[in-house]
Formats: C-alpha cells, structure tokens, sequence
C-alpha cells in the first residue's frame, strides 16, 4: 500500500521542498527513521573519459554510493549470462526483476502488465487479475493490487533466484532454475497470455482455491478462479489433470504450454486460436509529419504448433481512444480504465502533435519596463543558483534562467539575455567537466549515468534521471538557440548527448545505454522508480517534468538540425500527453473509480493512483507537482480546460482557500484555460509572493499577461513543424513558431493558415485562419469553404449573418448511450463537392451547457455520404465531453478524441454532410449554440 510504501522516499526532498505542513513532516520522518542507507562502497581509482569539451569519469567520486540495496549492499543486474551485456531498462514496469533492492526478496516484487498482474516466487510466476478497486489511505488512493489467482511453473520447480532473460520494448522473460529445471516466461503489458518454456518438470499450475472447471477439452482447460476465468493450453497430445488446487500436464518432449485470462467463458475458442503463437518481443515505430503523430505497436511471434502467427492485445485507454483499427467487443478492467481487445500482432494510433515553443509571442498585454525590473531581479541576485549543489536542484535553476532568455530577446534585453546564458553555460560547464565539486559518473554495470552530488535515490537507486537530467536538456537547447557553437559535438554538445542517452535513447543497439530507460512505451509514460520495488509496482509522481524532458528533445532537436531527436520528443510528448490527461487528470472521467473522490492524482502507481506527493499532503504541491515546470512544453495541458477547472477548483477545495505557496505556478496552469482568471489572481498579488523555487516573477508575469492578450492555447490547431502554436480569443486566433534554421520558411496551420518564419526566428500573426467561408444561407445550394455553422433548423451553412441561438439536446433517459445516437440533434448540408485536403482533419467547436444537472455527456458523429446516394460512407464518432453543474457555455471539441471511425473519405460529389449531436450520458436535456463561431464544423476538403 502507498502509505506504507512511503518510507523510500528520501529526507532530502523531504525538507528541501516547501510548504511541508507538520503533521505530514512529522509522519514521513519517524518512517524514515526507520530506513538505512548503510556504508559507502569504496570505489576504484576513477579515469576520466573526454566527451567534446568535456569529461566525465568511469568510477565514482570518493565518498558516494551507487545502486544498492535498502540495507546499502551494492548491487549488480540480476540477469542471465545471455543478457548480460545488454542494457537494462531501469525504471520499467517490471524492473524488480533486474534491481534487488531488498536484500530478501531474490525473486520479485508485484508487476503490473494489466491486464494482468505477476510476482516472481521460487515456484513460478503468480499470476493475477484484479478487477475490483480498493480504496485506502483515507480515501486518497485507489489501488487494483495484486492478488494471485494462480502460479505457473514446473512440477519440483525451487529456484533460489529469478531473472531477467530477455526483454523488447514492452514484453519481458523471467527465468528460473534450480539445478534440475529452468523454466521462463514470456509477459507483457497488454498482453491476456503468459507463454511458458520449461525443462526437466511438468507443467504446473496451482490456483489459490479450487478452481470451477467449465471446460475440459484434454490439453485445453478453462477454470474460473475467485470470479477470474484461465483457458490453460498444453501440447497437442498431452492432458491437464486436476486435482484440488494442483493442475499438471506432462510436456513429453515438447517444452511450451500456455494460459490466457479470459474476458468471459465464451471466449475460449477465440482464445484457443492463438495459444500456441507464441510472443517473442515487442517493438514500436513512430512517425511525425505535418502535425501528426503516428505510432505502430507490433508484436513478434512464432508458431509453437500450427501455423498461427496472429495474437490478441488489450489496448489502454490511451491508445485505443486514438486508433481506427478493428477492436473486438473483448474488454478487461484496469487501473487505467476499460482495456479493449484487439485481434492482431499490431495496431496503430495517430494524434495531432503537441506544439513546444520557446517562449509565448510577444504581445501587447507585457508592460516591457516591468518586465525589464522582473528579468533584472533574477540575473541581478547574488546567487541566481540558489545554493543549488545537487543535480536536482541545479537543473530547476537552469531551468528558471532558460525560461527567461528568449523573453528578455523578445523585449530587445539583449544585455540581460546573454548575462543570463553565461550563467547557464559557466554551470553546465561545471557538471559536464570531471574532477569538480559536481560531476558526472559512468556505471558500466548497470550503464547508466549518474551525476553527483546526487539526490532523491539518482545514485543508489536509479530513481528520477528523467526528471533531474530533462532541465539541463532544455537549458542547453535554450543555448544552442543562440550559440550553436557551444552546443557543437566538438564543444559541450556531446555530454548534452549523453545525458539524452541516458534518459531517452532512441538506438536500441548502443551498448552503452538501454532504449528509452525510463519511458514505458505502452504504458504511454515514464516510470519514477529504478528498481520497481514496492507492492504498487512502479511509479511517477512529476509527469510534468517527465514532459520537460521531451519538450526539451524537440527544442534541442530543432535547434541541433536533428530531425529524429525532435521527433523523438515531439512522440513522447504527444504520447504521455494524452496519458496524463487520462491517468492524472481523469479528464473524460472515466478512469478513476467511482468511490474515489478526488478529481487528480499526485501519483500514478502501477496498481492504481493517489492524491499525494511522495513529501507533503499539501494539496497545492498534490495539485502544482504535475504542473510544473511551466514552460513552451506545458501548453498541451490546455487540451482539457473543462479538466484543468475542475482540478483547481478542487485543489481550493482541498486547500480550504487559495493557494498560497505555489501560488504562481496554479495562476500559469489556470491561464491555460482561463486567462483572465488567472490575471485576475496576479493583480490581485501585486507581485507580493515568493515564487516556486523554479519560477522567477518574470515568467509568472509575462506568461499570464501574455495568455490573457492572446487567449489560451487552441489545442484544435497544429502546425507543421513540433515548434509552433496557436492561441484564441475572441475569435481570434494568434499564430506562432519558431524556425531554427538557418534559411526562412513557411509554416502550415490544419485552418489553412500560412506563417512565413524568417531564420533563426519566432513569428507571430493574427486573424482568423483557414478558409473563409462565403455566405450562403440554402443548404441545398453548392457551398465555398469548408467551414460550416450549426444553424437552429437542422441547417449546416457557411453563412455568417444568421442570429446567435441554442437547440436542445435530448436527455439520454439514463441509459449509457455511449457511441449509440440516441434521439439526436441532427445538423446537414447537401450537395457538397470537394476534395480531400491532405492531412486534414474532421474538427468541430461547439459551445454546449448542461445549466445545474448533474452527469450529463454530449456526444458528436459527423458523417459523410460522398454521392448524395443517402448511404453514408464515412463516420466519424468523437469522445463524449461530461459537462459541468455550472450554468454556462463550455467548449467541445475534437480534441477529445475520435472513439470510433468506420469507412474511408473520399472525393464528395454532390454529397451530404452531417453532424449529429445526443447526450450519451445522464437524464436531462442539455443545449448546443447556434449561430456564431463557436458552433462550426470544418470539414477535411479543399
């Protein structure tokens, strides 16, 4: 349980942070008391290993620790000879298995794969599926732990240890062996199967009560343990016996068997169909083009009997949200809400890419003389640094000067903007030099680099590199932006390099760091923890500053001219995006369960999440920790603004007020959906507040005033290239990037805009954008454009004169009628001709309100008969959006995401567009606008 789990954190944050209200502070330490990190291990003479211009060292620094056990062993990988040599993914869903962080436990601690759930013992692998949520901790946690419902291994099988044998990008084999048997086991996320291998016993299974056999068909069986239904699957030709809690099958001189968990008992012979397809890795691909994103997960396998090379995989909410491949009607329960099921060895997703810029475009809402006074205060202080020694803690100060470089550009501080990057070069400097007060160490045991003075377990371990390790990143693409000569492989560019292989290597076949180290890439996120052991599984706490570290990859990509580092960025970025607006924020709400009460999570466990920070119970810090830093990486969070006005009212709620301590950092987060608002707040402060250690009153000010001059993000528009962004108020939009070459271009918004960006430049432009539509009030005639108001009357037309209204939605009478149209509003327009624009996409924005009913969820499908024959060749069925008990207009739009997508677009002749909107939820009637430009729908042709 995470309460108890607690006692790993470390006193270090525990006092460093702020804001630790005392009974918190209090309860954190006496656990900690009882924790002890032990003796430092003596470490080698160490060499030192140039790097461009700078070093760093092949042993560490005299006095410090590298991983170890909790009682302060050292400790190796716990790995086969055949994997010996490979880098180990620390930080992953199933790293226990490699990391023995309790000196004890030589096995395991739980893993989570969801659907299932696994833990290494001396007999096997226990194999759970729990789908039933507790709630613990006062309310503030909700966790599906693992519980066994059965153990898979050999007969005799009593292995001392167990290991890791294999692993891919989300799959992993275990190992045991004891002298007479070996035995693995292929899992994975996703994954329904567990493939077994064995040697020298039968197969075994043992349930943890005495299974209800429901079919028994020789060498395929299907049990139900504790409400839990297992197909287990042996070699043709041998037989599964029973007998009370122990089921064995003789392999003869075959050496594979395997179980699935079933989404129901009829599932069993689709199920059947591929157990003997054996998985044997798993790999990614990812695209980023034009704004887009797309991802192909796919799985390998071989044949063990047949010729079956085809599998099933559970898709999380996050991805199968995003994908327009079949999915059975097959669904299981997770922690991170419905997984469903597919029917193939891949799938793929595609999002529109979320736009990092290096600073808000300038405007007319920043007083340029205050801000000067602001930006002065900072580069002025006597230590900008803060007493930072840690790597921690230098990289928030080099994130706080690199936030303000491109805004002292934009207001011609040219004079402070260089101040500032000398700052930032002399102590990046510092750490990327060997021999030092701070200085980086290379581990070849466990290939990992680690800087030191570390902090918060970075060195024993292998905790938070992403997060510390992502603020240099940034800081030196910020850099590069001006001085690329410093930022050069033959300069300093080379140890920026290995800190981004460390943390986000892209090459699975470098041999001196893993692939991706801490982003779990079908989980969608980053893991915290490099060891993985607690009951809950693994964890991350900051997802915002796992973002940092993308958003830095698509800035220093861009500013390096290395196209596959920023698209790497731009991926993992979108990626986890869309995984925090689900998994922290809840934003559809429909993956927190029911009987937990809050709105947001500070942590995301492997078995579930809590509403808590690994130092306070502050709910400023439970609410700020996965806001900060703000930066040009942070404005994908505006994608949900209904969300981020539910968080923070319940953070007020939480707080018994205001917030008072991370103050500035809540204001930036609410100016993301409600500028003005957050204006209001800072006014309201006149400047008299201490900042968040990472933020400076500087970039409070200019972000907020900023924001409330150009509107918050309008997450419905992309551009195409990773460095742009779009703001919208009142009806104007403004458009911005950043060109990090050296010769002009032209940026493209999905509207149709067009952004000439001179060299080594930000550009800004307002107006409207796309096409501007001719008025033409008869839905019968041919139309110009290919935007479209929603007209009282049924009518789609791009006319621009007809009266503001509102139609009424229909309630859904209390039924869930999810991706169903239930008593629809319908919108049409008829003999339409046009071509499809090229990644171009159906959008809409829509104002709707559910006045005080409680529950209610409009739901959207736009549809497309191409010919004008009546049969509809296209349909496109968006997310539902859950509407407020707050009288007022909120905004729906495309960005929910399409649920569903049957058919293909084509050319339109004469053809027919439609939209149709119904509640899919609640019992009530809600309202939809009509008649302004908060009532459109934009069609993907020219």
């Amino acid at each position: 349980m995470i309460e108890v789990l607690l006692v790993q954190a470390s006193l270090s944050r525990l006092a460093s942070r702020t804001g630790v209200r005392p009974a918190a502070a209090t309860l954190l330490a006496v656990a900690l008391a009882a924790v002890t990190l032990g003796p430092a291990a003596s470490p080698a003479a160490a060499a030192t290993i140039p790097a461009g211009a700078g070093s760093y060292t092949d042993s560490r620094p005299a006095g410090t620790q590298g991983p170890t056990t909790n009682t302060g062993a050292p400790v190796t990988p716990k790995v086969t000879a055949a994997a010996r040599n490979n880098p180990v993914p620390t930080n992953d869903w199933w790293s226990s298995l490699a990391f023995q962080r309790y000196g004890d436990n030589p096995y395991s601690t739980p893993m989570y794969g969801h659907p299932l759930t696994y833990q290494a013992k001396a007999s096997g692998l226990e194999v759970g599926y729990p789908t039933t949520p507790a709630i613990v901790g006062d309310g503030r946690q909700y966790e599906y732990a693992h519980k066994a419902d059965l153990t898979v291994g050999l007969t005799g099988l009593n292995s001392p240890d167990t290991k890791a044998d294999a692993w891919s990008d989300w799959t992993v084999t275990p190992y045991w062996a004891d002298g007479s048997r070996t035995f693995r086991a292929t899992i994975g996320h996703g994954m329904p199967f567990v493939y077994a291998k064995g040697s020298g016993g039968d197969a075994r299974i043992t349930t943890a009560s005495t299974p209800t056999v429901f079919a028994n068909q020789g060498n395929v069986v299907g049990i139900t343990v504790a409400g839990h239904h297992y197909a287990l699957f042996a070699p043709t030709g041998s037989n599964w016996n029973i007998s009370g809690t122990t089921i064995t099958a003789g392999l003869g001189s075959k050496d594979y068997f395997s179980l699935a968990v079933l989404p129901s008992t009829d599932a069993l012979a689709t199920y059947r169909k591929y157990a003997y397809s054996f998985v044997t890795g798993s790999k990614v691909a990812w695209q980023t083009t034009g704004g887009n994103v797309r991802a192909t997960y796919t799985l390998t396998t071989e044949a063990r009997e047949g010729t079956e090379r085809g599998t099933l995989q559970a898709l999380y909410r996050h991805q199968w949200l995003h994908t327009s491949d079949a999915l059975t009607p097959y669904t299981y329960v997770s922690p991170r809400g419905t997984m469903k099921v597919r029917e193939s060895a891949s799938f793929t997703t595609s999002q529109k890419s979320q736009g990092v810029v290096p600073a808000l475009p300038v405007s007319s809402g920043v007083d340029k003389t205050r801000l000067t006074g602001y930006l002065n205060e900072v580069a002025n202080a006597s230590d900008p640094f803060s007493g930072a020694r840690d790597t921690y803690w230098t990289g928030k100060a080099l994130g706080k000067l690199a936030q303000l470089v491109p805004i002292a550009d934009q207001i011609g501080q040219t004079a402070v903007r260089d101040k500032l990057l000398g700052l930032m070069k002399g102590r990046m400097q510092e750490w990327f030099t060997a021999g030092g007060a701070s200085e980086f160490s290379y581990d070849k045991d466990w290939k990992t680099l680690t800087g030191y003075p570390a902090s918060y377990g970075s060195d024993t371990e292998l905790n938070d590199h992403h997060f510390h390790y992502s603020y240099y990143v940034y800081a030196a693409a910020i850099v590069a932006q001006y001085d690329q000569a410093w930022a050069a492989d033959s300069a300093w560019g080379t140890m920026v390099k290995h800190l981004i292989r460390d943390t986000a290597n892209p090459s699975r076949t470098d041999s001196a760091y893993p692939f991706l180290r801490g982003f779990d890439i079908y989980a969608g996120h980053s893991w915290a923890s490099g060891h993985q052991g607690f009951a809950a599984g693994n964890n991350q706490e900051s997802s915002s500053e796992s973002i940092n570290l993308s958003a830095g990859l698509v800035l220093w990509g861009s500013a390096m001219g290395d196209n596959s580092l920023r698209d790497l960025g731009s991926y993992l970025l979108t990626i986890e995006s869309e995984a925090i607006t689900q998994y922290w924020f809840d934003a559809n709400e429909q993956v927190f369960p029911s009987s937990f009460r809050h709105d947001t999570v500070g942590m995301v466990w492997g078995s579930g999440g809590a509403y808590a920070t690994w130092w306070t119970a502050n709910p400023e810090e439970i609410h700020g920790i996965n806001v900060l830093p703000v930066t040009g990486g942070s404005l994908h969070l505006a994608r949900e603004k209904a969300a981020i006005k539910r968080n923070l009212a319940e953070m007020v709620r939480e707080n018994g007020g205001p917030a008072q301590e991370w103050r500035d950092l809540l204001w930036e987060f609410e100016a993301l959906a409600d500028p003005a608002a957050a204006k209001s707040k800072w006014d309201g402060a006149n400047g008299n507040y201490t900042p968040e250690e990472g933020e400076s009153k500087a970039h409070t000010y200019h972000w907020v005033n900023t924001l409330n001059a150009v509107g918050a993000p309008d997450m419905t528009i992309t551009g195409d290239i990773p460095t742009s962004a779009v703001f919208s108020k009142n009806g104007t939009r403004t458009y911005t990037a950043h060109n990090h070459g050296s010769t002009a271009r032209t940026v493209t918004f999905s509207d149709g805009k067009t952004l000439s960006v001179p060299a080594r430049s930000q550009a800004v432009s307002t107006g409207p954008g796309g096409s501007t539509p001719d008025p033409d009030p008869d839905p019968g005639t041919p139309s110009t454009g290919n935007t479209f108001r929603l007209k009282t009357g049924g009518v789609l037309t791009t006319a621009t004169t007809d009266p503001a209204g509102a139609d009424t939605i229909a309630s859904a009478d209390g039924v869930n009628r999810d991706g169903t149209p239930y008593r629809p509003t319908v919108y049409e327009i008829k003999k339409v001709n046009g071509k499809v624009s090229s990644g171009a996409a159906t959008a809409f924005r829509l104002r709707v309100d559910a006045g005080t009913k409680v529950g209610l969820a409009p739901q959207v499908r736009v549809s497309y008969d191409l010919t004008g024959d009546g049969t509809f060749d296209r349909t496109e069925t968006f997310r539902y959006f859950a509407t407020d008990p707050v009288n007022g207009w909120e905004e729906y739009t495309q960005a929910v995401g399409a649920q569903a997508t049957t058919g293909s677009l084509g050319e339109l002749k004469n053809g027919t567009v439609r939209l149709e909107i119904w509640n899919a939820l609640g019992n009530g009637t809600s309202q939809v606008q009509t008649g302004t430009d908060a009532a459109v729908l934009r069609i993907p042709y020219q």
